[in-house]
C-alpha cells in the first residue's frame, strides 16, 4: 500500500471512515463489474422510499420524514440526454419546518468513492452506531441507538452516496453488450475524478433543490476527508458555475493540498513541508500512548511548544538538507525524540524524516503493537515486527464491521430500501483521475483555489474547520497550514473558524468529541443561516 506512488496511495488510502476496502481483490473488483454493465430499466428512473421517525436530539423530540432514493444524473454537452449515473440519498426533513427558511446539508464521506454510511451512523443521523472507544469493538450483535448529537435539530440532512458506492450506480443502459462496456469504460472515464466527482455532486444537488423546492434554503456542505478536497472543488462549481450561494462550508479532517500528505512523502524529495505538519500529531499520539520521555501535564499546551518547533527549528533543519551540520542534526534528533518518543538513533538513520507508516510501526514496536492510522489512539498487535511501515489499521479493523452491519440492518429494516441490492462500501475504481481544472500530472493535486475563489466571490461565505489531535491519515495542523495559506485577502480569514477534537479521524468515533462537534456545528449553523 505505501509503495506506491503518492497520487495513487492517496486514492487508495484516503477512505474517511475505513481503509478496509482499498485492499479489494481483483476477485472482488471483477464482481462488481457484471453489475454495473447489465442494462437496467431500473437504473433510469427515480426511486424512493418514504418513512417517517423521531429522534431526541439533547433532550429534544424532533418528528422527521426520511426518504431514501435516487436521482438521476445526466451527462453535458451533446449528452445531455443520456443518464450517466443513478445517486443514492437519505434526506431526513424535520415535519412542519417552513422549507425557505429551514437550512439544508448535505453530507459525504471520502475515499474517493467512498459510501457515506460513516457520517450517516456514526455522527449526524437520527441513529448511532455503538462503537468501543479506543479498542476493537466486539461482534455481533451492535448496539443501534437514539443519536443525541444528530443535526436534525438544525439543519435538514442529505446524505449522499458517491457515484459507484452505496446504491449509487454508473448506468450503462444500451441493450447491446458490447455498446454497454464501452459506455462504461466511458462513465468510468467522466465520472471517477477530482472534476468529474465535482461536477455530479453539484449536479445532484441543483437537482435536489428543485424536486423539494429548496432554492430558497440557507444550504450548507459537510465533508469529511476526500469529502473535504471535493468540498473546494464544489463549493466553486455551485457559486461560480450555478449560481447557488452557500451559507457555509463545513470541513472534517481536510485534506485540500496533497502536497501535505504524510503518506508517501518519500516519493516526493525535496517537499518536506508533510513532516512538518505532521509532527504535532506525532506528539499527540505519543503523549496519548505514554512513549514521551517526560510527559507533559497537558496536551494541549503541549501541542502548542511542539508546533512552535515544527515552524521554526524543525522546518529550518530539513530545509538545509545536506547543509546541515552534524551538531545541529543531532540536537533536532534530541529534540524530535522529546516531542515523539522515537529513539534518537532511528531518527537520525531516518534523517530527521519519519513517514506516518514509519511513525505507526515504530512508536509502539518494542512491544509489537502497531499504532492506529486513522486515528492513533488504537492499537494491535504488528502483523510484521520487522516490516518498516505498518501494514494496517487497528482503527479501521477496531470499527468497520459495526458500521456495515448496522447501516445494512437499518437500510432495509427502517429505511424500507435496498431489498435485493448490494450495499458497496465504495465504489469500484480502477483509476482515479487527479488531473483537475484541464492541469497536467497527477502528482500533487491542490484545490486550495476552488476554495479560495468560492470565498472570494462570495465574500460572505463562512467555512469552519474542524480536526481531530489523533488524525494520521488527514494531520490536523496540516490543514490549519493550508488554511492559513489560502490565496484570499486578509479580511477574509476571519471568514474561517478551527476546532480541534480528542479523536481521530472520524471524530465522531469518540462521544465527547462527537458532543462537541454537534454543538460547535449547531452553532455554526444557527450564526450563518442568516434566518430573521
Amino acid at each position: 500500500m505505501r509503495t506506491l506512488p503518492l497520487a495513487a496511495a492517496l486514492a487508495a488510502l484516503l477512505f474517511a471512515g475505513s481503509a478496509l476496502a482499498a485492499d479489494k481483490t481483483d476477485k472482488d473488483k471483477d464482481k462488481d463489474k457484471p453489475q454495473d454493465s447489465k442494462p437496467d430499466a431500473a437504473l433510469v428512473q427515480p426511486q424512493s422510499s418514504e418513512t417517517t421517525g423521531s429522534v431526541r436530539v439533547e433532550g429534544k423530540s424532533i418528528e422527521y420524514k426520511a426518504v431514501a432514493g435516487t436521482l438521476i444524473i445526466h451527462g453535458t454537452g451533446d449528452k445531455e440526454h443520456e443518464p450517466q449515473i443513478s445517486m443514492f440519498y437519505t434526506a431526513y426533513f424535520k415535519k412542519g419546518a417552513d422549507a425557505g427558511k429551514r437550512p439544508v446539508t448535505f453530507i459525504y464521506n471520502g475515499g474517493p468513492g467512498s459510501a457515506t454510511v460513516w457520517l450517516h451512523m456514526g455522527a449526524f443521523g437520527p441513529k448511532r452506531v455503538v462503537t468501543s472507544d479506543d479498542s476493537h469493538t466486539p461482534a455481533a450483535p451492535y448496539g443501534l441507538v437514539n443519536n443525541d448529537y444528530s443535526l436534525l435539530d438544525v439543519s435538514d440532512l442529505v446524505f449522499i452516496d458517491a457515484p459507484g458506492a452505496g446504491f449509487s450506480r454508473l448506468i450503462a443502459a444500451d441493450e447491446d453488450k458490447g455498446k454497454r462496456e464501452e459506455q462504461m469504460k466511458d462513465r468510468r472515464k467522466e465520472v471517477y475524478g477530482v472534476d468529474g466527482d465535482g461536477h455530479a455532486f453539484a449536479n445532484f444537488i441543483t437537482q435536489f433543490l428543485s424536486k423539494y423546492g429548496r432554492w430558497n434554503s440557507p444550504k450548507y456542505l459537510f465533508g469529511e476527508s476526500y469529502g473535504t478536497t471535493r468540498s473546494a472543488v464544489l463549493a466553486n462549481i455551485l457559486e461560480n458555475q450555478s449560481s447557488v450561494d452557500l451559507n457555509g462550508v463545513i470541513l472534517l479532517s481536510q485534506i485540500l493540498s496533497f502536497d501535505t500528505s504524510i503518506d508517501g512523502p518519500e516519493t516526493n524529495p525535496g517537499v518536506d513541508l508533510p513532516y512538518v505538519v505532521a509532527l504535532p500529531t506525532f506528539a499527540a499520539t505519543a503523549f496519548y500512548h505514554h512513549r514521551l520521555p517526560q510527559q507533559p501535564a497537558a496536551l494541549e499546551p503541549f501541542l502548542r511548544e511542539v508546533e512552535q518547533f515544527a515552524l521554526n527549528d524543525y522546518a529550518q533543519a530539513l530545509m538545509a538538507g545536506s547543509r546541515l551540520d552534524d551538531a545541529r542534526r543531532q540536537a533536532v534528533a534530541e529534540k524530535l525524540h522529546q516531542y515523539t518518543g522515537l529513539p534518537v538513533a532511528y531518527l537520525l538513520k531516518a534523517d530527521l524524516r519519519v513517514t506516518g507508516g514509519m511513525f505507526e510501526h515504530e512508536l509502539q514496536n518494542d512491544g509489537g503493537v502497531t499504532t492506529g492510522r486513522l486515528d492513533s489512539r488504537f492499537s494491535g498487535p504488528s502483523l510484521d515486527p520487522l516490516s518498516k511501515d505498518s501494514e494496517y489499521d487497528p482503527q479501521s479493523s477496531a470499527i468497520s464491521a459495526a458500521y456495515v452491519a448496522a447501516f445494512n440492518d437499518y437500510v432495509r429494516k427502517q429505511l424500507k430500501y435496498g431489498d435485493g441490492q448490494q450495499y458497496r462500501l465504495f465504489a469500484s475504481i480502477d483509476h482515479w483521475d487527479f488531473k483537475h481544472n484541464g492541469g497536467e500530472g497527477e502528482r500533487s493535486i491542490n484545490v486550495m483555489p476552488d476554495l479560495a475563489k468560492a470565498m472570494k466571490t462570495n465574500p460572505n461565505l463562512r467555512v469552519a474547520l474542524h480536526g481531530g489531535y489523533y488524525d494520521l491519515a488527514t494531520p490536523y495542523f496540516a490543514a490549519d497550514y493550508e488554511m492559513h495559506h489560502l490565496p484570499i485577502p486578509a479580511s477574509l480569514q476571519k471568514n474561517i473558524s478551527y476546532d480541534w477534537y480528542p479523536s481521530g479521524h472520524m471524530v465522531y468515533a469518540h462521544e465527547d468529541s462527537l458532543k462537541k462537534l454537534h454543538d460547535n456545528v449547531a452553532r455554526f449553523i444557527g450564526e450563518t443561516d442568516n434566518v430573521k
